[in-house]
Parts: structure tokens; C-alpha cells; sequence
């Protein structure tokens, strides 16, 4: 039957992929029975971001008594944006898996990441209209060659369902690196440097959207888009990341 046949020829397809390149640990490289995953040792190193969070901020708050709860930090400075949620803690191993994807262009981890963004973006997901990743400056671009929010995004889309719109929001100015900024200079570097041009305002208004990026750290950037967005007609905005830098003020930028 060609089921069989079909079932058959994809099984020998992955057998000589396996026999050309051997699966391995997508973090230390260490032999692996399937591709795409972790080893037990590197599994155990990423520190997942785990109820309950903040359900404005998604940081991990100490106690929860079941209700939906707010950190003080939301209520003393409130984000632009709904929600955001992120999947991990920035270090040890995540710290490797992304620079590896940004840095040194290895997508192999891609898969995997969005499947990790996918589980923890779930509430945010749920009736969500589009995906829009965070754009990069068209320096980085050039340098880069890829937006690693784009390829996130277009992992949780396939997980999800939500389609992505990976050019509803445009960066109308290039920005220096937020990298070793202070909160203000953080903000002020991205204040207005996004917008939603005229031929895609209809992707955008009245639309539940989704904002997608790798590593959050102070709000600053995931604010900007949030504001931009908001201004072209969006219905609401929330964010979802890879990871988010601990031991900040504020725990959401780019």
C-alpha cells in the first residue's frame, strides 16, 4: 500500500540523515537517540519561569493565593502592554541556546525554543489574532541576516496556529544597543522608533496581537512596539519571550 511505502521511505530518510549527522545535544553537542533536544544534564540546567507570576509583568512572584495576582512592581509602574510571559530564566544553558541563535546563526535549537515559548505563552496565545515579531534595526539585520524573534515567532506559529505578521511593526530609526544602558536611556532609545505603516494598519486594527522576542529585560522596547501598536488600532497587545533577565529593576527588554 503506498501508506506503507510512504511510512517506509520516510523512515529510511531519517535513518541516513542519523548515519550523515549523528543527533546531538543541541546545547553541549553530546551524542543524542533524536535530534532537536537536550541531554538529561543540560535539561537540568535551564531554569524554567514557573506559576505563580505576575499577571502583568509574568516575573515569578514568591506566593500566590490562586487569584489572579499583580506584582508591585506592575502596580508602581505599569506596562503598556497587557501581558507577557516568559519561558525561562536568562543563564547557564538558555544563556548558550541563544547566543548560539543570535550569534553564531545555529537554528537547530529553534524548534525546541518555540515548543518551550508555546507552553508558556498559553493564556496569552489563547484568542490571539497574529504574532509580530519584534523587528531589528536594519544595521543588525544587514550584520545578522535574520531576525531571531522572527524565527521564534514562526516556531509558535506552527505550534499554535497563530499566524505571524512579521511586518506589521517597522523600527522607523535605528537604535543603539539598550546593552549597558540605564532604565531612562532605555527608554528614551526606543521612544518612538516603532511604527505600523499605512499598508498594514489593517493587520494590526482591532486585532488581539502577540508580541514575540528572545530576551526581555526591562520593558523599554516590548513598551515602544506595545505603544506603536496600540496607536495604529490594536485591540491589545501582550508579549511573549524566550527568557527574561533576572535581577533587574524592571524585568521586560529587548
Amino acid at each position: 500500500p503506498l501508506a506503507a511505502l510512504g511510512r517506509w521511505l520516510a523512515s529510511t530518510a531519517h535513518y541516513a540523515a542519523d548515519l550523515a549527522l549523528p543527533p546531538v545535544c543541541i546545547s553541549c553537542r553530546a551524542p543524542l537517540d533524536t535530534h532537536g533536544a537536550l541531554c538529561p544534564q543540560c535539561w537540568s540546567g535551564i531554569e524554567f519561569v514557573r506559576a505563580p507570576v505576575c499577571d502583568r509583568l509574568g516575573v515569578p512572584l514568591r506566593f500566590s493565593d490562586g487569584a489572579i495576582t499583580v506584582s508591585a512592581q506592575a502596580l508602581a509602574d505599569p506596562p503598556v502592554f497587557g501581558r507577557a510571559r516568559a519561558a525561562t530564566v536568562y543563564s547557564g544553558v538558555m544563556r548558550r541556546l541563544v547566543h548560539a541563535l543570535k550569534y553564531e546563526d545555529r537554528h537547530e535549537a529553534t524548534t525546541f525554543l518555540s515548543r518551550l515559548m508555546a507552553d508558556a505563552g498559553r493564556d496569552v496565545l489563547a484568542g490571539a489574532d497574529a504574532l509580530i515579531p519584534i523587528p531589528l534595526s536594519r544595521m543588525r539585520l544587514r550584520t545578522r541576516r535574520f531576525n531571531q524573534a522572527a524565527e521564534l515567532a514562526r516556531g509558535v506559529s506552527r505550534i499554535s496556529g497563530v499566524k505571524v505578521e512579521p511586518l506589521a511593526l517597522q523600527r522607523t530609526r535605528d537604535t543603539v544597543s539598550q546593552v549597558g544602558l540605564t532604565l531612562d536611556r532605555r527608554r528614551a532609545n526606543v521612544d518612538g522608533a516603532f511604527a505600523v505603516t499605512p499598508r498594514q494598519l489593517a493587520k494590526v486594527r482591532g486585532r488581539s496581537i502577540v508580541l514575540v522576542d528572545d530576551v526581555i529585560t526591562t520593558g523599554s522596547t516590548a513598551n515602544a512596539c506595545a505603544a506603536a501598536l496600540l496607536a495604529a488600532g490594536a485591540a491589545r497587545v501582550d508579549v511573549l519571550a524566550l527568557a527574561l533577565v533576572s535581577g533587574q529593576p524592571n524585568l521586560y527588554d529587548r
